[in-house]
C-alpha cells in the first residue's frame, strides 16, 4: 500500500474516532444541535478521506504521488478546518462572521476533491499496455 493510502486513512480513522465520540456525546445529552457536525466528519472525513486512499490503494503503480499527496494535504486541511468552523457557525448564530469562512474551509476541501478528479480522469484515459 503506498504511503499516501496509509496516511489518508490514518486521518480518515482518526476522523471517525472523532464523529462517534461526538454522536455518542450529543446522544448521552439528547443536543443534536452539531448534527451535521457529525455528518460532515463521517461523510468527509471518514469515507470521503478512506475512498480517496483506496482509490490511491488500487492505482498504485500509475498514480502519480504528487497529486495524490496534494489530494491528500487540501483534504486534510480542508476538512479539519471545516468542522470547527461548522460547530462555531451552529453554534454562535454569526453567519456573518462564520459563514465566509465556512466558505474557503469548504473550498480548499472542494480543491481536494478537484485534484482527486484529475488523477480519476488520469487513471481514466492512460494509455493501458
Amino acid at each position: 500500500m503506498p504511503r499516501v493510502s496509509a496516511a489518508f486513512y490514518s486521518v480518515a480513522a482518526l476522523l471517525l474516532l472523532g464523529g462517534m465520540a461526538l454522536g455518542e456525546y450529543m446522544g448521552a445529552h439528547e443536543d443534536f444541535a452539531l448534527a451535521p457536525v457529525h455528518a460532515h466528519i463521517n461523510l468527509l472525513g471518514w469515507t470521503t478521506m478512506a475512498l480517496f486512499g483506496t482509490f490511491y490503494a488500487l492505482t498504485a503503480r500509475t498514480m502519480s504521488a504528487r497529486l495524490a499527496w496534494l489530494n491528500f494535504v487540501l483534504s486534510t486541511v480542508g476538512v479539519l478546518a471545516m468542522i470547527p468552523t461548522l460547530g462555531m457557525l451552529l453554534t454562535s448564530g454569526d453567519s456573518g462572521f462564520w459563514g465566509p469562512i465556512m466558505g474557503a474551509t469548504g473550498g480548499v476541501a472542494m480543491l481536494g476533491l478537484l485534484v482527486f478528479l484529475v488523477s480519476v480522469l488520469r487513471e481514466l484515459f492512460r494509455a493501458r499496455g
